[in-house]
């Protein structure tokens, strides 16, 4: 009850123990004096039978593998976001990529559970099939089953709705483009306003790292004989070998 006595506070408790009593954060008039409080009272009292259900099925979970429906989110966008904060790995953006691209296919902020379907699930993998080539659209889309499997174990779905649907790459759909002997000479003596960038470049062409993985490169990565470095690639976390080949010649002289 507050001080002056005008107001009731509720609060719920399932024991004397420290965290077995919390505020509901509802209150009544100790005496109503006109309709409006009244209304709120009556309203009031609605909400905390909801609450004392809730709490109830909450306590009668603790164990189960259930999941109380309302703790289910209406809005199935919010669950895949929780779940991508929650399991998102340094290094790996696929998990942050399939919400990303999901939404872009989805295109609305409000996607009720009911609406994630098999039909929806196979119209995400052709527009992941569509938009992008190599493993990319298998990486997005596997995310996005694992997703469907944490929202199936937790009572979203009676069945997972991408089970049957397999993830798919893109391959050779384009070519990619590559420097000819021909053209990489004559990048060579193309003047580069900025020397470390050119450098940089052309150290990538002749050993196939990444520009993450060379900015990084220390001495200490060389091999005592001067043909071989030795690096733990930034995206993958493995351990590469890889052959210093001789410079071509530009041709001059």
């Amino acid at each position: 009850m507050s001080r002056n006595k005008e107001k009731i506070y509720y609060t719920a408790s399932w024991g004397k123990d420290a965290g077995q009593r919390i505020a509901t954060g509802i209150f009544t008039f100790t005496h109503p004096v006109n309709a409006t409080q009244r209304k709120h009272n009556k309203e009031s009292s609605h909400f905390l039978e909801i609450k004392r259900s809730q709490l109830t099925l909450d306590r009668q979970a603790i164990g189960t593998a259930v999941l109380p429906t309302h703790r289910l989110k209406a809005n199935f966008l919010d669950f895949y976001e929780d779940f991508v904060r929650d399991n998102r790995q340094a290094g790996n953006r696929h998990l942050e990529g399939s919400l990303l691209h999901f939404k872009s296919f989805v295109k609305k902020k409000y996607l009720s559970p009911i609406g994630v379907t098999e039909d929806l699930s196979s119209q995400f993998q052709k527009y992941l099939l569509d938009h992008f080539n190599g493993d990319t659209p298998a990486n997005y889309f596997s995310r996005f089953k694992k997703v469907l499997k944490a929202a199936t174990r937790q009572g979203y779905f009676r069945f997972n709705p991408a089970e049957d649907l397999p993830a798919k790459s893109n391959r050779n759909k384009v070519r990619k483009d590559h420097l000819e002997s021909e053209e990489y000479i004559q990048l060579l003596n193309t003047p580069c306003l900025n020397e470390e960038v050119r450098e940089s470049f052309l150290f990538c062409c002749y050993t196939g790292m990444r520009w993450c993985d060379i900015k990084l490169l220390e001495w200490r990565h060389i091999g005592k004989d001067g043909n071989t470095a030795v690096i733990v690639q930034e995206k993958t976390k493995g351990e590469h070998f890889t052959p210093l080949l001789s410079p071509l010649s530009t041709g001059e002289g």
